[in-house]
């Protein structure tokens, strides 16, 4: 299974110059728990729920005056739309993130979570039986041995 057929499509993006509190209204706004922070643009960072909430709490300011790039985290995980499920799965563990940007190329495609791959386990799971069903069938043709 690819990181396309579970990812979600509806990306939030925020100027890394703009405060907490316009990353939040996006993000509330959109249903989605990250923004992607650009900076002329570009993607280099993402503020998740938990960066908003522990800025907040460190700071003990209001969310109108803790600048996005005190909270964001960087540099910025991504993936392509064509890799695997477990190939994201994996890059997660090994970055210690729960959220990957997903590029196609420059440009932003997408989200993938931990939420999106909990939600999707049945059929990623199916979707390697069937893989692995197929590398023994493959392996124990008559024709090969």
């Amino acid at each position: 299974m690819r990181v396309s057929e579970i990812s979600s499509s509806s990306v939030v993006t925020v100027d890394v110059e703009a405060s907490l509190a316009d990353a939040v209204g996006r993000m509330l706004e959109a249903g989605v728990g990250s923004a992607v922070v650009t900076d002329d643009g570009a993607p280099g960072g993402i503020v998740t729920e938990s960066d908003v909430l522990d800025a907040a709490y460190r700071t003990d300011d209001p969310l109108s005056e803790i600048p996005v790039r005190k909270a964001a985290s960087a540099p910025l995980v991504t993936t392509g739309p064509s890799a695997s499920v477990r190939h994201a799965a994996q890059q997660m563990r090994k970055n210690d993130v729960h959220r990957l940007v997903v590029v196609d190329g420059l440009d932003v495609v997408g989200v993938v979570s931990t939420t999106d791959l909990i939600a999707n386990f049945a059929a990623i799971r199916e979707d390697e039986r069937r893989h692995a069903d197929a590398e023994y069938d493959w392996l124990t043709r008559e024709d090969v041995r």
